[in-house]
Parts: C-alpha cells; sequence; structure tokens
C-alpha cells in the first residue's frame, strides 16, 4: 500500500483525532498514490497513524478513513453507513420529518460523503477524491440499510474543483424524481432535487423555521435570500401578519410561491420580490419602511479562511442595513453558513453592525444546525451554520 510519512512534530493532530492531513505536513510519498487511494500514514519516527484517501490536487493531501490498522473495504463503509443510520433512526428525526441527512461526511466518519434522504429518495454528493473513488460502493451499500432504491447524485459542489473532479449530477439508482415533495413538522415543502441548492433543500434549518414560527405571529416579515420559502412559509403559518420574500432567483421564488399555496396559506398575506438583497435593503433604507421581523439567511459568503475579511464587510453590511429597518421590538433572525466564520466572529459583526447602525439590541438565542447534522468532538469544523435571534430595544 502506498504511504505518506510526516514531517517532524507534525502527527500531533491526528494523535487528537483530527482527520484532515495538509500537504505541507508531508515529509514524503511513498510509492504512486492515485487520486482517492488509500494510503497508510506514518510518522517521522515511523509510527503508524491512521489510513486515508490521498488526494493530489488539494492543499488537504489526505482525509483519514480509520485511525486503526483495519482494511478499509466495501465491509469497512457498510459498517459506517451503518452506524450513521442507526444514529439517525435514534434521533428519531422520522417522527417530524421525511426529510433529513443521513451521514455528514467526517463528522460520521465518512469524509468527503453527503446523503441526504427526501422522502423515499436520497441525494448523495461525493465531494472529496476518496469518496469519489468508492461512490460505486456507497450507492451499492445505501439501498440495502435503508430500504431506500431511488439515489440522485447531485456531486457538483465547487470543492470539487479543489479536488481536481468534474462535476457529476443525475440519478445513480432506481427512479428518483427531479423533485419530491416532503413533509417537515405539518408544512410540505417541493424540493428540486436536480437544480436546487447544496442537494435541493436547507435541512439544516429545520428547527431554526421552526422557531420563526413561534415569533412571527402578528409581525410584517422581511425574508431576504429567502429561496424556496421554508422561512416564509413557517411565518405565515405562525400567524405573521405579513411577509415580503426577496431572492435573487425567479425559480427559486417561483418554488417558494408554490410551497405557500401547497400549505394552504393566504397568498394575499405574501409578496415575492426578485432582486439582490444588498440592493433591495439600501433602497428599503431610503424609503424609510420597516419591518416587526427580519430574516437573513445569506449563501457561504467565506467558503476558506483565506475570504474572511471580504465575508466579515457583506455581513456587516446587511445586518447593519436589517438593523436600521427593524421597528422597535422586532427581531433580527440572522445566520452564517460560511466555514470561515466563526461563531464568536460572527456574534462581534452583528455586534459591530448594531452599533454603526444606532441599534440598542438584546441577543436572546443562539441557533445553529439541526442534530442531523452532529459534530464529531474531533472535528469543530463541523460546525458552520450560526444564527443569532437579536431583539431591537
Amino acid at each position: 500500500m502506498p504511504a505518506i510519512a510526516l514531517k517532524p512534530g507534525r502527527e500531533k493532530s491526528l494523535l487528537r483525532r483530527h482527520p484532515w492531513i495538509f500537504s505541507g505536513a508531508i515529509d514524503r510519498v511513498d510509492g504512486d498514490p492515485q487520486s482517492g487511494e488509500t494510503v497508510d500514514v506514518f510518522s517521522a519516527r515511523g509510527d503508524f497513524l491512521a489510513r486515508a484517501a490521498y488526494s493530489p490536487h488539494s492543499q488537504i493531501r489526505a482525509r483519514v478513513w480509520t485511525f486503526a490498522d483495519e482494511p478499509v473495504n466495501a465491509d469497512f463503509f457498510r459498517d459506517r453507513i451503518q452506524s450513521a443510520y442507526v444514529a439517525r433512526r435514534t434521533l428519531n428525526a422520522e417522527r417530524s420529518t421525511d426529510a433529513y441527512r443521513l451521514i455528514y461526511a467526517e463528522s460520521d466518519g465518512l469524509p468527503g460523503l453527503i446523503v441526504d434522504r427526501y422522502a423515499d429518495t436520497l441525494v448523495m454528493q461525493c465531494l472529496t477524491a476518496g469518496a469519489e473513488r468508492w461512490r460505486d460502493t456507497f450507492t451499492a451499500i445505501l439501498p440495502k440499510i435503508t430500504s431506500l432504491q431511488n439515489i440522485y447524485e447531485r456531486s457538483d459542489a465547487d470543492v470539487r474543483e479543489l479536488e481536481g473532479l468534474p462535476s457529476r449530477v443525475g440519478p445513480l439508482r432506481g427512479t428518483p424524481p427531479d423533485r419530491q415533495t416532503i413533509t417537515e413538522y405539518v408544512s410540505r415543502f417541493i424540493v428540486d432535487i436536480a437544480h436546487g441548492h447544496k442537494t435541493g433543500f436547507y435541512l439544516d434549518q429545520r428547527e431554526n423555521r421552526q422557531r420563526v414560527r413561534q415569533l412571527a405571529e402578528g409581525r410584517e416579515v422581511l425574508d431576504c435570500f429567502c429561496y424556496t420559502g421554508g422561512f416564509t412559509v413557517n411565518a405565515l403559518a405562525g400567524g405573521a401578519k405579513s411577509a415580503l420574500s426577496v431572492d435573487t432567483s425567479a425559480e427559486a421564488l417561483a418554488l417558494a410561491r408554490g410551497n405557500v399555496a401547497l400549505n394552504d396559506l393566504p397568498a394575499e398575506k405574501v409578496d415575492f420580490l426578485e432582486g439582490d438583497v444588498f440592493q433591495v435593503l439600501r433602497k428599503f433604507r431610503d424609503e424609510g419602511r420597516t419591518f416587526d421581523m427580519i430574516i437573513l439567511d445569506p449563501p457561504k459568503f467565506a467558503p476558506t479562511a483565506a475570504q474572511v475579511k471580504k465575508a466579515a464587510r457583506g455581513y456587516k453590511d446587511i445586518n447593519l442595513l436589517a438593523f436600521k429597518l427593524l421597528r422597535p421590538g422586532g427581531l433580527l433572525i440572522t445566520f452564517s453558513c460560511s466555514g470561515g466564520v466563526d461563531a464568536a466572529l460572527f456574534q462581534k459583526i452583528v455586534a459591530s453592525a448594531a452599533l454603526d447602525a444606532g441599534a440598542e439590541a438584546q441577543i436572546i438565542d443562539h441557533l445553529s444546525q439541526g442534530s442531523d447534522h452532529p459534530v464529531a468532538l474531533t472535528f469543530p469544523e463541523g460546525v458552520y451554520l450560526k444564527g443569532l435571534i437579536c431583539l431591537k430595544r
């Protein structure tokens, strides 16, 4: 088996069971490992440390499958997938929804593999060289464990470019639909599996949508970056006086309108606006418009740590504008899904935005991703969704 040897002292993160090995930590590569091939990892002293998937094009040169001296084969992956499946069953997610994350990459010991369930369809993403190499194995194992026969592939995330991999989109097994209707608590949503963001829907916001439902009664709501209307539907279902939903995508807004209708919610209480949120917020500020609840759920501004400074400016701008548009007693529900922006930095950004807006505000809740997106204690990078509910005084 090919192997990599680390530079002296660079084994410390592996001894703490962190699964990433960066190119700068590697002293030498023995053999000629191909993209995604399994390699043994040794310390500078020759001690066995782990077994990992090799990625010749990525700065993360290897991702650990296991820290034990055990075979990495179909049986290994069957055990890992079974473990993830049992964990989700233990969470009783199916009591409230038929759509949830079944496998969450490193946090489930399967770096690069994402599998989301949408009713009777699984949507799979292979985002790394290692996951790509075992793609057919995953496709064969998943139906046996879940009893779900429809698998759609959405391996089209930008991160695949860093791995030297092309995009892959389309049916993998069975007859998965391009669109799937799911149930989340008492709401229903149409999910665009073939063309939607990520795997089609923001499953990580499930519990946060419920918080909006609980707080929306009697409020005039502005839902920014609304996508297909997850927060809008819950705000209206929670008794919002009105909702204005903004997104740049006409296709997403069409689905949002369809989701409002699907849930028999009053169409006269909601308006949909196609436009750039930054420009819309500035326009509303200049017009003196105000709202009782503003939701900011923007796309990822900082995919990597190198983009944090630029991302911070973007987050500050939209939160500053939102505070200006918020009435006294109003609620700002604001999120960041950028891995490069941690919770402490995000809170500082929002605090700075409130200060510059001349707003007195309190944090009344911290929000994060749902429990079907678990975080391995040895992999804090698994936390990516940060949210705050702020009350303007």
